[in-house]
């Protein structure tokens, strides 16, 4: 277990492998655990990094916002203390939406982007997920955690087919906050990334399942629209987590994608 102290709070991290760097970012509600089959894959080839999110998982719960926009200024930081000039930064959801917007902001940052299941719009997300980014809405699940978070376990085979992921689930719910739960949802909800995309010239792949229930599986289709070099792999029968469905043909698909060479700029 490792962690740096930022500005704005502790940032716990995980890392595995050597060679290239490559970042992995989790999604909302979500923390590093979520990486672990993809860095004992790709640690054997590069070194990757896992870090919890400010508000999730073991990082820091002590702010006052817990938008996108400080998720991407995390990431900045956490690169610049360990000292990584460039690197990949392959996110899932959020975490991907995140990704794209450190494409933006910090492009001498990102030499690739990987999406998994990410949406470009707030819109894609499934109803109860937006409903959650009202406060209102978020302290009443809150207030209920116990019954939600049961609630959960009984979905969350309609989630996700991983057999471990409803104990994952609730794991990482029993370490959000009501601010984190709620901020951090409300501005993805608000996030529209489609004017931004064609500044991204990096290579860029999304992964989507089609039976995803979190997010609309359709959202490769404004990622590519605005990114017309984008790499698209769909995948039937997976919903929201790729990587805990099909983790041998999501990793090796990564892994030949981050293998690849990147045209000169």
């Amino acid at each position: 277990m490792s962690s740096i102290t930022t500005d704005q709070g502790i940032v716990h991290y995980e890392v595995y492998g050597r060679g290239r760097p490559v970042i992995l970012l989790h999604g909302w509600l979500g923390s590093w655990g979520l990486w672990q089959e993809t860095m004992a894959y790709l640690g054997a080839f590069n070194r990757t990094y896992a870090l919890d999110f400010w508000g999730f998982g073991e990082s820091g719960k002590k702010r006052d916002t817990y938008a996108v926009s400080d998720f991407v200024s995390l990431v900045n930081q956490f690169m610049e203390q360990l000292g990584i000039v460039h690197a990949p930064l392959v996110g899932h959801s959020m975490g991907g939406t995140v990704s794209l917007s450190v494409a933006i902001k910090y492009p001498e940052r990102v030499s690739k982007v990987v999406v998994v299941g990410s949406p470009i719009v707030g819109s894609s997300l499934a109803p109860l997920l937006k409903l959650s980014g009202y406060r209102p809405i978020a302290f009443m699940l809150f207030n209920m955690m116990g019954v939600f978070r049961a609630g959960m376990k009984i979905y969350s085979p309609y989630i996700c087919r991983d057999p471990r992921f409803p104990e994952m689930m609730d794991r990482d719910l029993s370490r959000t906050t009501v601010e984190s739960f709620l901020r951090s949802i409300a501005s993805l909800r608000r996030t529209d990334l489609i004017p931004v995309l064609p500044q991204i010239k990096v290579p860029v792949m999304g992964m989507y399942g089609d039976k995803d229930v979190i997010v609309h599986p359709s959202q490769w289709q404004p990622l590519q629209k605005g990114i017309p070099h984008a790499v698209i792999e769909r995948f039937p029968t997976a919903g929201h987590f790729i990587m805990l469905e099909e983790p041998t043909t999501f990793s090796q698909k990564l892994k030949t994608f981050l293998d690849q060479e990147s045209p000169s700029s």
